[in-house]
């Protein structure tokens, strides 16, 4: 039974199984940045270590599949795309702590070098097919392929939950998570405290272009499933106000990612039942959402709640 059989009942099932496949990269870039901005440092590159992300981890999982097998090349692609994310955070961290250094400045410079380098790597990959992650196929059961798709769960977004709620426990209940809050409101404190505000900069601002990075390998090897210069559609760039709007809570990122998935979903479950007419405007969803929350939470009162302190400072 196709989608179109089941009428305007497909619609729903189509827009859940389109959030199951489309949320993994919100969520691992809003995560990384929300990290990143819990030490009180904007991350606007994570766009470019999502695309390179996404290139490392399709070349890794091609070139290592005959040597590795096809059930592990995906998964070294996922570890290497994370060190790539790794280094691109290095050389973020150094350039934005520099004296007289802007923080938005260095996340566009981040963005040409990260998506240029990703681009011109990965020009012979873009043709060729690698092996893909796999998924968890937990509607078997069910004849319907609208059903079955939308019961199709990838272990990275499980991965990707977890990480929401061990990062939530992180920042509440441990002393390394302190030491992040403490450094992102109010720096002088900390220094006071004897923590190092820039080892602990360096090492979030890493971390978290590590799991944008990771966000980039499931575009590439899960969904859509292959490497093209567009596969990003500015994901980096929305995770920004996805934290905001998440008021720089990991489970309310999460939350948000379903969102904003679930926003990106709405033109392919709209189609899938025959619906042709303004098919690019439903496509729009999540930037129209992305607009709509940046107007929201422009208020001073709505968007300094959460917002760590040091985020506000004036340089």
């Amino acid at each position: 039974m196709e989608t179109e059989a089941l009428g305007w009942w497909g619609i729903p099932l189509a827009v859940i199984a389109g959030t199951l496949r489309g949320s993994a990269p919100f969520l691992f870039v809003s995560l990384g940045e929300c990290l990143t901005e819990k030490s009180g440092k904007i991350n606007l590159g994570l766009e470019g270590s999502l695309l390179m992300g996404a290139m490392s981890a399709y070349a890794i999982s091609f070139l290592t599949q005959n040597t590795a097998g096809k059930v592990v090349a995906p998964w070294l692609g996922v570890l290497v795309a994370g060190f790539a994310g790794l280094a691109l955070g290095g050389i973020h961290a150094f350039l934005a702590q520099q004296p007289r250094v802007n923080d938005v400045a260095v996340g566009i410079a981040m963005i040409i070098f990260g998506s240029g380098m990703a681009f011109y790597l990965g020009k012979p990959f873009i043709q060729p097919a690698a092996p893909r992650l796999p998924a968890f196929e937990l509607g078997n059961w069910s004849s319907s392929p609208a059903i079955q798709a939308a019961l199709k769960l990838s272990p990275l977004l499980l991965l990707g939950i977890l990480l929401a709620f061990a990062m939530h426990w992180f920042f509440r209940s441990t002393r390394w998570g302190l030491f992040v809050r403490a450094v992102g409101d109010n720096p002088d404190a900390a220094r006071a405290m004897g923590i190092s505000v820039p080892k602990v900069r360096a090492l979030c601002i890493m971390a978290g272009s590590f799991l944008a990075a990771v966000g980039g390998a499931y575009l590439s090897l899960y969904y859509p499933g292959s490497w093209t210069e567009r596969i990003s559609s500015g994901q980096g760039l929305m995770a920004v106000a996805l934290v905001i709007f998440a008021k720089w809570n990991p489970l309310q990122c999460l939350l948000a990612a379903f969102l904003f998935g679930g926003a990106q979903a709405i033109g392919p479950a709209l189609q899938s039942v025959g619906v042709q007419s303004n098919y690019y405007l439903w496509n729009a969803a999540p930037y129209v959402l992305t607009l709509g929350i940046m107007i929201l939470t422009g208020s001073p009162r709505r968007t300094l709640a959460g917002m760590p302190g040091a985020l506000g400072a004036r340089k």
